[in-house]
C-alpha cells in the first residue's frame, strides 16, 4: 500500500540536505576545538552552514505550504526540519562564544564532547537518509538507538567536565561561567539530535 502513495522527493532532498549541514557544522566545531586558538575560519564556516541550513528550512516550509499531498504529516515535517535547524543554530551560537567570551585555552574534555556530537550527527544523518526508502522502525532502529546512547555519553561527559571545573581551584568564577555555558551548549546540540531521532521514530510508527 505504501508504494502506491504519492511521494514528493524534494522533501527528502531537503531533509537530507539539512542533515548534511548538521554533520558539517559538528565536524567544523570539532575542527575548531582541535585547531584552537586558530579558529576564525572555522567560526565563519559554521556561520555559513547556519545560513545554508536556514535557507533549506525556509524552502522546506515553503514547499509544505504549497503542496497538497505530503510524504507524511505536515506537523511532523515541520518538527523534523525545525529540529535539524536547531542543531545547526546551537552549534553556531556555541562557536561565536569563543570570541565573545575571549576564551584563552581549550579543554580536552570539550574536544571529547565535540567528538560525541559528530558521531550523533552522523548517526542522525544516516537515519534521515533511510527515511526516503523505508517506514519500518526496524530499519532505522540501530541508528536511533545509537543516538540515544551517544546522548547518554554526552550527559556523562558534561557532568564530569563541570564537576572537574568546580574542583579546580585554579579556575576563576568567570572562567567557570564561560566553560559551563560552552559545555551546556554542546550538550544541548547532542540533545537536539535525540529530539530529532524521536521525531523520526514517530514518523515511521505513524506511516509504517
Amino acid at each position: 500500500m505504501f508504494n502506491l502513495l504519492p511521494r514528493d522527493t524534494l522533501f527528502f532532498d531537503l531533509f537530507e540536505g539539512l542533515s548534511r549541514h548538521c554533520v558539517n557544522s559538528a565536524e567544523l566545531l570539532r575542527k575548531l576545538a582541535r585547531n584552537f586558538p586558530v579558529i576564525d575560519a572555522d567560526i565563519l564556516a559554521i556561520r555559513s552552514e547556519e545560513h545554508a541550513a536556514d535557507e533549506l528550512t525556509h524552502a522546506a516550509l515553503q514547499r509544505l505550504d504549497q503542496t497538497f499531498i505530503t510524504p507524511f504529516d505536515r506537523e511532523d515535517i515541520h518538527t523534523l526540519t525545525d529540529g535539524m535547524d536547531d542543531i545547526v543554530d546551537t552549534i553556531d551560537a556555541l562557536a561565536k562564544r569563543f570570541t565573545l567570551y575571549h576564551v584563552k585555552e581549550m579543554e580536552l574534555a570539550f574536544i571529547k564532547q565535540t567528538e560525541t556530537l559528530v558521531s550523533a550527527t552522523i548517526a542522525l544523518s544516516e537515519a534521515v537518509h533511510r527515511l526516503r526508502k523505508t517506514r519500518k522502525l526496524s530499519e532505522l532502529a540501530d541508528k536511533l538507538i545509537e543516538i540515544h546512547r551517544l546522548e547518554n555519553v554526552g550527559d556523562e561527559q558534561n557532568h564530569a567536565a563541570v564537576s572537574a571545573m568546580f574542583q579546580n581551584n585554579n579556575k576563576s568564577a568567570v572562567e567557570i561561567f564561560k566553560w559551563k555555558e560552552l559545555y551546556d551548549l554542546v550538550e544541548e546540540s547532542i540533545d537536539h539530535c535525540e529530539d530529532v531521532s524521536h521525531t523520526l521514530e514517530r514518523i515511521v510508527l505513524k506511516n509504517g
